[in-house]
């Protein structure tokens, strides 16, 4: 065999190793009630996806700051309609309260959900503005 056959095959091999490693540390989204399961035996982190908790007029209720600002904890609905406290060792996140949506990444310690990493999805990013035309515009129609 040619040197150039050999080296290519390595390529090949080492390719195929990284892709299946990395399967391995791939996370589909799941509810708290599953997350708490997972976290009995598995090291991996959790995504969890929800809403944050809002009272009847849609405002944000349950986030507690703490004194520094540096860490906040907050309530969070997932999809099954199960609420969970969710701790933040870090500051909020610009537009927090704006969010439609949250995925925390974590894991849980105790009876709360620690975040290593939140995610949001917020409204303003993801609607599509219908453009009117301007006066300048339907003159030229």
């Amino acid at each position: 065999m040619k040197f150039s056959h050999i080296l290519g095959i390595l390529v090949i091999a080492v390719a195929v190793i990284i892709i299946i490693s990395t399967t391995g540390d791939a996370s589909s989204y799941v509810n708290f009630e599953q997350a708490k399961a997972m976290a009995v035996n598995d090291s991996r982190e959790i995504h969890v996806v929800g809403t944050l908790k809002k009272d009847p007029q849609g405002h944000v209720v349950g986030i507690s700051p703490s004194p520094d600002k540096l860490s906040f904890s907050f309530l969070m609905v997932d999809e099954q309609g199960r609420e969970q406290l969710v701790r933040y060792n870090e500051p909020m996140p610009p537009d927090f309260l704006r969010s439609e949506q949250v995925v925390v990444i974590g894991r849980y310690q105790g009876n709360s959900f620690v975040a290593k990493q939140i995610l949001l999805k917020c409204p303003s990013k993801y609607q599509e503005n219908e453009l009117q035309p301007t006066s300048q515009q339907a003159q030229f129609q």
